[in-house]
């Protein structure tokens, strides 16, 4: 089996090398350095040594063959070791950057995940090997570590630049001689007394490539768990942007259910032009869609970013977005507000009929039905049982009453017509609730109910409702037809509760008698 070579340039020449021989190499060099870098012209010195490094290569191998361990160790027999170097009194000099403040970065060139161990190593001159221990053991333990290393992972910058990495090292910063699989220099640090180059201990090597494997198993784990993220954002971002551009702008509720919401929210888009001003109402469109729709493209972006893990400056753009987000936010609670105040105040009329002939039997059909207008849209609320049905063609909105049956003190009877509405001030509300029409009529036993009051296209909607209560001596027999049912949205009766009375009025018994404790089911008859 064949030992893996690497590749490297020395002197301006290519040449190969097996791991071995490029592991002494690399700590040779690493040694020159560390001896000649605080002298005057070390430099210089570096690159000559280095220049005999390739021609000693050269006239052992050739270019065409592989650099062994041998070849290395008879190349420093040739040059000599580092310690035999003889400086004079520049050996006493102080290192160039022995007053810069140091400064703790990611190290870029001693990395297993993300280099933050290279990093803190590098900048405590302590082998990093040591925290990788740390930080797996605490992980695996204590389950802190995890945390901690992803807090220094975001919190701390990588070092690219050669000012950086002078930060990071400090007197030990050097930027030539030591090299990396790839032959290329790297950035490394020592202490200022280290000359030894024969490398680390194989316990060290051998816990570093352990780590690194490790690392990689987890990049891969990350990749994954950051790509089904990814995708995930980007769909729920999709999603979520076609079904609103479906509802609000194309008004399209075939494809959704509106029996799943309390609100039938398909149709808001026809009915908000009835509750603020028309001017205002493409705005409040307008905004909304800004504040929903941007949050949703970041999503959509961030989760792109994720799936194929890329870099861009989007910092600029970002902001941008960000600033309109807000703007639009802004300015749409401002209008909302504005709006709202017409919502204030509540404010409530009534009128009353007293009944001179109580009948035993009263029978409560529907007057004017809605099944007999033109609408082209319903809104509403199931939990309080409120519709509001809409006319395009003629801008006006009709609203389904409720109906109560109420028990009479004594042998009297009467009809009590209820009617609410909201505006910016009492006085206005109940100006409001004058201009809302209702009708019902009274023939003998006989009583008609309009199935819907209706609300003119001169005002907007403002919470308008109205009640019809009717109070009747106890021992009537009340009998409804199946639009009159419809009015009972708040069915307070007996003891049994909205199931059982729903379930009776579905099976086609309509016919009740009032008793103390409510409305009864009573046998079926007919008129």
């Amino acid at each position: 089996m064949m030992d893996k070579t690497i590749n490297i340039n020395i002197g301006g020449n290519l040449f190969q090398i097996d791991e071995d021989a490029f592991r002494i190499l690399r700590d040779y060099l690493q040694a020159i350095n560390n001896r000649f870098r605080n002298v005057q012209e070390g430099l210089e010195t570096i690159e000559d040594i280095e220049s005999r490094i390739a021609e000693i290569f050269q006239s052992q191998k050739g270019l065409a063959g592989v650099i062994s361990k041998e070849n290395v160790e008879a190349m420093i027999t040739i040059i000599g070791k580092p310690e035999d170097f003889d400086l004079g009194d520049q050996e006493a000099d102080q290192p160039v950057y022995a007053s810069q403040k140091k400064r703790m970065y990611r190290n870029p060139d001693d990395l297993v995940i993300s280099g933050v161990c290279g990093g803190i190593g590098a900048y405590l001159n302590v082998d990093p090997v040591v925290f990788r221990i740390l930080f797996a053991v605490s992980a695996l333990v204590f389950g802190f570590g995890f945390f901690i290393y992803l807090v220094l992972w975001i919190a701390l910058p990588i070092a690219h630049t050669d000012t950086q990495k002078r930060e990071l090292f400090g007197s030990s910063f050097h930027s030539s001689g030591a090299l990396n699989r790839s032959g290329s220099r790297t950035y490394s640090g020592t202490s200022s007394n280290n000359t030894v180059y024969n490398g680390t201990s194989r316990a060290g090597n051998a816990i570093s490539e352990i780590f690194s494997a490790i690392g990689k198993v987890c990049y891969i784990i990350l990749r994954v768990f950051l790509i089904i993220m990814g995708v995930v954002f980007v769909l729920t971002g999709f999603l979520f942007i076609l079904s609103f551009i479906m509802i609000f702008i194309f008004k399209y509720p075939g494809a959704f259910s509106t029996d799943v919401f309390d609100v039938s929210l398909a149709y808001f888009p026809s009915f908000l032009n009835y509750i603020v001003s028309p001017s205002v109402a493409p705005w409040i469109i307008a905004l909304t869609a800004i504040a929903v729709t941007l949050p949703l493209l970041a999503l959509i972006y961030w989760g792109v970013k994720m799936i194929f893990w890329f870099k861009a400056r989007d910092g600029v753009l970002s902001l941008i977005c960000l600033v309109v987000w807000v703007m639009s936010i802004t300015a749409l609670s401002l209008i909302l507000f504005n709006e709202g105040i017409s919502f204030a105040e509540t404010a409530k009329s009534s009128s009353e009929k007293i009944l001179t002939d109580i009948p035993d039997t009263l029978f409560i059909l529907a007057g004017s039905k809605l099944s007999d207008l033109k609408v082209d849209k319903e809104l509403s609320i199931k939990e309080e049982g409120y519709s509001v049905f809409i006319n395009e063609e003629e801008r006006e909105l009709y609203i389904r009453p409720y109906l109560n049956i109420n028990n009479s003190d004594g042998d009297d009877a009467r009809i009590v017509v209820r009617k609410r509405s909201s505006g910016r001030s009492e006085l206005d509300a109940l100006r409001k609730t004058e201009g809302l029409s209702y009708n019902y009529s009274l023939n003998g036993d006989t009583l008609l109910l309009d199935e819907y009051f209706k609300i003119s296209r001169d005002r907007k909607w403002a919470a308008d409702n109205v009640g019809i209560n009717i109070y009747v001596p106890e021992g009537t027999i009340l009998k409804f037809d199946r639009e009159t049912v419809k009015l009972f949205h708040h069915r307070h009766f007996n003891r049994y509760g909205n199931d059982y009375w729903s379930a009776r009025w579905e099976s086609g018994n309509r016919t009740f008698v009032l008793t103390e404790d409510g409305l009864k089911a009573a046998s079926r008859t007919s008129r």
